[in-house]
């Protein structure tokens, strides 16, 4: 049998191509009689070509598993055909099966084209630099902590850091953005990007599977409709028809005797556009999707989707950057005015590892400024860093580093900072020559636009939530800023599972979308798992149901209206095939339906419900 199914997938589509133009070739042929002298009809080239493969299919599905679908019935129906002599009959609908498993496999090759163009990204060789010597290695050799160059033009092996050299790098493949993107010694590359003008070294970071690009191939491969329960619905269906068209044209016999009406009603009652239909709306939906930097591991996980009432997001990582960016700058020292507080604080962080530090070097350089030099640094693991700046120590850090230095804020720069750490801001404390001199104020930045997804999201059917570990006074300020009335704070990853269990008991399914390893559980329960591709972590991703690649989180009301619209499809098809397929049934043992006009009739209704789920492909809501 392996041999046997080898056989039928050899030559692929280009085969199916060539014989469904020799089958339609003869089928005209024999229908305007133009070659009335051949000792055979010529619709027996497209019974060979096009219903033998259906009828080989059949036998293996039956031998290998007793798989009673629809090429079973199919193939009894041509060749009830051929021994009645209805050759044209058998030919037609050999064809039009054929038709439509083409149209099938173009419309689900079509949408999972743009995510299958990652496997083809994947690089194949990487330049490793040891012992001041360069070497052409396979991709897949390199290890964690090898030394890379990379020179322009060229794709990015793996993942990893900079270590020197500046660079423009084209992040499409990963962000979906065409514009180029600058980095540096300490920034982060991606397997799969491309590098654009500078050559730099870098240090190999995540290799092999767990490299990005490796990572976004194995969500392509799991995409797989088939798994949806949708599909399994109709396979169910699918196989009762079966049972119920054989009762049926035995019954007709029996009752008429007339062997023509109960071969139509096996014609006209395969369940082929029921069973076609349903998992080309799924993966046309997923190829949508997947235009609008969402991977989908399974099509079940927008049916899924369809049916959620809430949206619960995280909110470090997903509704915000995740990266802290300075909000304001308060001096306390009259001498020193903001800038000269600015200035002193981020030649002091210069050096240091910390995010937040990272931050206000950051911010100041974007300021235009530039930095003194450091000297005598120190990190106090816990509470800040040291250094001498000129003739100046400077602190920053918390309030116990000020105060082990006996530099302790007064009440008034205590007051004001207060009130930054209400609105949910980490406040850095900074000390000259010994004594109190103000703070730095940082916070998450919301990304750009999220009012307005909330908003979408909202109208979109799904009530949005804030779920956070975060303490409340940063939740609030979230919340109240986009309009989120419902929040949970200082929530633990056992809160959150807690919370959407009781959420989904309660006939509430929930959606959750999260980026970092605590978030896990929660992606799990949650009716549908959405996980942030780009900033989130690998244990996320792998929890999820569907990865948004590109950390465009403005698209999730497009996503959540796609599922919705995908559902009103398959309905739609279920239903239209369903009704085509009893009036035909009635027709057929009434003797209106001739196994050629029925043929015609139910396989032309598989070709419409096809076609009506490629649409889902483009498909966007107006003005959205």
């Amino acid at each position: 049998m392996e041999k046997l199914e080898a056989l039928l997938k050899w030559g692929g589509v280009k085969k199916d191509v060539i014989c469904l133009v020799l089958g339609g070739i003869s089928l005209l042929v024999s229908i305007i009689g133009l070659a009335p002298d051949l000792p055979f009809d010529p619709a027996w080239v497209a019974i060979i070509l096009c219903g033998v493969p259906i009828i080989l299919e059949a036998v293996i599905g039956l031998v290998t598993a007793f798989d009673i679908k629809a090429d079973v019935l199919v193939s009894m129906a041509l060749i009830a055909s051929v021994i009645i002599g209805e050759d044209f009959a058998a030919g037609e609908v050999a064809f039009i099966m054929q038709l439509g498993s083409l149209l099938e496999d173009l419309t689900v090759a079509k949408a999972r084209a743009g995510i299958e163009k990652l496997v083809q990204l994947t690089p194949q060789t990487a330049r490793l630099i040891s012992g001041g010597a360069e070497e052409i290695i396979p991709a897949e050799n390199v290890r964690v902590g090898d030394v890379l160059r990379v020179l322009p033009g060229e794709t990015i092996p793996v993942d990893g850091v900079i270590l020197t050299g500046v660079t423009s790098v084209n992040q499409a493949v990963m962000t979906g953005e065409s514009l180029p993107v600058d980095k540096g010694p300490g920034d982060e590359v991606s397997s799969g990007t491309v590098n654009q003008f500078g050559s730099f070294d870098m240090r190999a970071a995540k290799v092999g599977e767990d490299s990005s690009i490796q990572r976004m191939i194995r969500l392509v491969q799991s995409a797989d409709a088939g798994k949806a329960k949708i599909v399994g619905l109709a396979d169910r269906w699918a196989t009762w028809i079966v049972v119920t068209a054989l009762v049926a044209a035995a019954g007709t016999w029996a009752v008429t005797g007339e062997i023509i009406r109960a071969v139509t009603i096996l014609v006209v009652f395969c369940p082929c556009a029921l069973v076609l239909a349903t998992p080309t709306a799924i993966m046309a939906a997923i190829g949508n999707a997947t235009k609008h930097g969402f991977l989908v591991r399974e099509g079940d996980a927008l049916e899924r989707l369809a049916t959620v009432r809430r949206v619960c997001f995280d909110k470090t990582g997903t509704l915000t950057t995740g990266h802290p960016r300075v909000a304001a700058v308060r001096s306390f020292d009259e001498g020193l005015g903001e800038d000269g507080l600015y200035a002193l604080a981020a030649s002091v962080e210069a050096r240091s590892e910390h995010p937040l530090g990272k931050a206000v070097v950051a911010g100041w350089r974007e300021t235009g400024g530039e930095l003194a030099a450091a000297e005598d640094f120190a990190m106090l693991p816990g509470r800040g860093v040291s250094a001498l700046v000129g003739s100046r120590r400077v602190l920053a850090g918390n309030i116990e580093l000020l105060a082990s230095e006996g530099a302790a804020p007064g009440a008034e720069m205590l007051s004001a900072a207060e009130e930054y750490r209400e609105r949910g801001c980490t406040v850095i404390y900074i000390a000259v020559s010994g004594a109190a001199a103000g703070f730095i104020a940082l916070s998450d930045t919301l990304r750009p636009g999220m009012a307005d997804t909330i908003s979408a999201v909202r109208e979109a059917g799904a009530e949005p939530v804030l779920l956070t570990g975060d303490h409340r006074n940063a939740a609030g300020t979230i919340a109240r800023e986009l309009g989120i009335t419902e929040y949970k704070y200082e929530c633990l990853p056992e809160d959150k599972l807690a919370w959407i269990d009781a959420s989904q008991r309660a006939g509430a399914p929930v959606c959750m979308i999260g980026d970092g390893i605590n978030d896990a559980p929660a992606l799990k329960m949650a009716c549908t798992g959405i996980a942030m591709g780009g900033v989130g972590s690998d244990i996320a991703i792998e929890a999820a149901d569907i990865a948004l690649v590109n950390d465009e989180i403005s698209e999730l009301p497009h996503l959540l209206r796609l599922s919705r619209r995908m559902m009103g499809t398959i309905n739609l098809n279920l239903t239209f095939s369903m009704t085509l397929n009893f009036a035909a049934i009635v027709l057929a043992m009434t003797g209106i339906l001739d196994p050629v006009v029925g043929a015609l009739v139910h396989n032309a209704g598989s070709v419409l419900v096809i076609i009506n789920s490629a649409f889902l492909l483009r498909w966007r809501k107006r003005g959205a």
